[in-house]
């Protein structure tokens, strides 16, 4: 049995209280921070696919007189070779598209091209989004486009890393990929 004057001194003495208060909160804290961090790196590796994507696309437009048969395949490889640069070899893949004609894509740092050139000569009015484009028949360049817009060329650029997120990916990673895409119209 413990005795009364040491019971009261048990209830008097606060030394500890904040050492088990920070046990307490410290896995909270540590959570929170953790989480915070990840989102920091996520957001840095979307913006560095931002700013590769972004000096592609501006690219694209001061050579937009290269988007032909001609010359679709050499610029679908400055491009990507831009793209590069700016975000480092093997750092993300790549796939530029000119006009429905010359495409290149970049996996692991590995090119491929494919694509029919002789596309690349004509107008359209693509529908769909940037990553999930339809580029539909031919048309007369400069006509209305059924969806808005006159039809033109254009050049598709999209980026993608890896990413294995710890929690989730804050609704940036899908599937363990951050990507980002966009489309420009050169004429």
């Amino acid at each position: 049995m413990i005795r009364p004057r040491l019971r009261r001194g048990f209830r008097r003495d606060a030394s500890g209280v904040s050492a088990v208060e920070f046990a307490l909160v410290l896995p909270v804290l540590a959570l929170i921070l953790v989480g915070v961090l990840e989102l920091g790196t996520i957001l840095y590796q979307r913006f560095e696919l931002d700013g590769a994507m972004a000096a592609g696309a501006n690219y694209a437009l001061v050579n937009a007189a290269d988007v032909s048969s001609e010359n679709g395949a050499n610029l679908a490889t400055r491009i990507a070779a831009v793209i590069n640069a700016r975000a480092g070899a093997m750092w993300a893949d790549s796939d530029v598209d000119v006009n429905n004609g010359a495409r290149l894509v970049v996996e692991t740092g590995l090119p491929a091209p494919s694509g029919t050139i002789a596309n690349a000569d004509a107008c359209y009015c693509p529908t769909g989004t940037a990553q999930n484009l339809t580029w539909g028949a031919a048309q007369t360049c400069g006509s209305p486009c059924a969806s808005g817009g006159m039809a033109g060329k254009f050049v598709r650029i999209s980026l993608s890393r890896n990413y294995t997120p710890l929690f989730a990916g804050y609704g940036i990673v899908d599937d363990g990929t951050i990507s980002v895409a966009t489309m420009v119209q050169t004429q």
